[in-house]
């Protein structure tokens, strides 16, 4: 409990003037802890009526693994952009390079009280909408679609089950371009719990914003 609570407020006053950062909630763990890591944050900012995302890497280290706070009021038109472009720039870095270092986002777990980390180093975003696969998409309105065809969220495993499956199922996660990046979080822990076939084919490693 004491090194999630100095975790917080290292988050919370990491820039020496008290500018928070609202972590997406969650009730469960991914992941509990990590080490060699780099923090990342990504602020919600507002201009007159123009809603920003504000980076702040000044502490990042590209040999470490890096974890992303991410304002969970931010949606994703804006977050996932400058994500994508912080992804690049570690993904192209060769001369001090770590093939073991990982990217995480980091979220509050209300349930066990900690801070808790879920993966995306794998992950490649993609700002269109897919042209092949069964299409699991998640709506803004908490609602998912597959392939068009609304389906409730504690009903996708049953449903997912239904549909044949062989090599050529792929399954494609997409994402609201306007959902917030908390709910996002919520939608990615969901996504881990559900029980897919295990083969890179039918898992495609890229998620798409609209």
């Amino acid at each position: 409990m004491k090194y999630f609570t100095l975790i917080v407020l290292f988050t919370l006053f990491s820039c020496g003037n008290k500018e928070d950062v609202l972590l997406p909630k969650a009730n469960t763990s991914i992941v509990k802890s990590v080490d060699d890591l780099s923090p990342i944050y990504i602020f919600f900012r507002t201009k007159e009526k123009d809603t920003l995302a504000e980076v702040n890497r000044k502490n990042s280290i590209i040999s470490t693994n890096w974890i992303l706070n991410v304002d969970k009021r931010l949606p994703l038109r804006l977050a996932i952009p400058e994500i994508m472009k912080l992804q690049q720039k570690k993904r192209e870095e060769k001369a001090h390079k770590n093939e073991n270092a990982e990217n995480y986002y980091s979220y509050a777990d209300t349930i066990g009280k900690n801070l808790a980390f879920i993966p995306f180093t794998n992950v490649y975003y993609k700002l269109e909408k897919p042209k092949s696969g069964v299409v699991v998409f998640f709506t803004k309105n908490n609602e998912v679609l597959v392939d068009d065809i609304i389906v409730k969220q504690e009903e996708l495993q049953a449903y997912l089950n239904k549909l044949p499956n062989n090599k050529a199922v792929q399954y494609v996660f997409c994402f609201d371009k306007n959902t917030t990046f908390g709910s996002y979080i919520q939608n990615k822990i969901f996504i881990n719990s559900l029980k897919l076939p295990s083969s890179e084919f039918n898992i495609k490693q890229e998620e798409f914003i609209f």
